[in-house]
This record gives structure tokens, C-alpha cells and sequence, in this order.
């Protein structure tokens, strides 16, 4: 029984040890800094929001989480949003919901400076009876958004809920 449990002991140890030195050899392993990365490379990093809320605070809290994004990635982040349901009104050209001001602008001006894709649900629309004139310009339409963010999971985005 005690060399059982001795051999027990050492194997448990062993193991302890080697997952040890992995993670620290992996936390050495530098990833791409921006130096090392060529302009149109492929991010490392994507992340898709989910955007089906008009509470102003919520949509605060994905635009600066956006922000943050972008400020610690540069260009090695690929983000996108996708709004549905009542979160599509802070994409709108004429929201019916309120929308705190400046927050068409901001997701206008990520999309056009950060590459930050807009997706707009075509089924939230269709119910809405709204066209695509009822969108920012810098905003796609996708047929159904929870697809949408299905596509961007398979395609490697974390997807990010609140």
C-alpha cells in the first residue's frame, strides 16, 4: 500500500511539474506585437457583440467596451456588432426608440476608422417594416442576426452578451 501510494504521490508530482513548465514556457512565448505584425495580416483577436437591447447605458457599455478593444489591439482585433430586436434602434437613421445622442455617430465612426462591422437583423427590420434607408450607411443587413452571430462564432469570434 505505501508504495502504491508513494508511486501515486511522484506521478501526481510529476504531472504538477510538467504542467508548470508548459505554462510558463507559454506565457514566454511572445504573441505578434504590432512590430512584428505586416499592415493586412489577419488579426489574432475577434469578438462579435450582441446588441438587442435600447437601454442607453447597455449600449454604452458595448461601445466603450469596443473602445477598449481598439485601444489595447490596434488593428489586431477584428470586432463586429450585430443588433436585433429592440438593441437595431441604435443603428437606425430615425430610431423609434430613444437614443442617447452622439451614439449613431460613434458606431458610424468605429465602423469607418476600426473596420468595426455593423450588422443590422433583416427579420427585426422586416417586422419594423423598415428599409434599409432606416440604417447608417456603414451598417449590413443580414437576414437573420442570431444566424449572424452563429457565422461569426464558427468562424473563430468570442461572442460577448449582456
Amino acid at each position: 500500500m505505501n508504495k502504491r501510494r508513494t508511486l501515486k504521490t511522484a506521478a501526481a508530482g510529476l504531472l504538477t511539474g510538467w504542467f508548470a513548465l508548459k505554462s510558463q514556457a507559454q506565457a514566454a512565448t511572445p504573441s505578434a506585437t504590432a512590430s512584428e505584425r505586416f499592415p493586412g495580416d489577419p488579426p489574432e483577436h475577434k469578438l462579435v457583440y450582441q446588441l438587442n437591447h435600447a437601454d442607453p447605458d447597455y449600449i454604452d457599455h458595448i461601445l466603450n467596451s469596443l473602445r477598449a478593444m481598439i485601444v489595447k489591439y490596434d488593428d489586431n482585433v477584428a470586432l463586429a456588432v450585430v443588433a436585433f430586436g429592440p438593441g437595431i434602434h441604435a443603428l437606425a437613421t430615425r430610431p423609434e426608440r430613444p437614443v442617447a445622442p452622439g451614439v449613431r455617430e460613434r458606431f458610424a465612426g468605429m465602423a469607418r476608422d476600426y473596420k468595426v462591422q455593423l450588422i443590422a437583423c433583416g427579420n427585426t427590420m422586416t417586422a419594423l417594416n423598415w428599409g434599409p434607408d432606416r440604417l447608417i450607411p456603414e451598417a449590413k443587413i443580414e437576414p437573420v442576426g442570431a444566424a449572424a452571430l452563429m457565422t461569426f462564432q464558427e468562424n473563430g469570434y468570442a461572442y460577448i452578451a449582456w
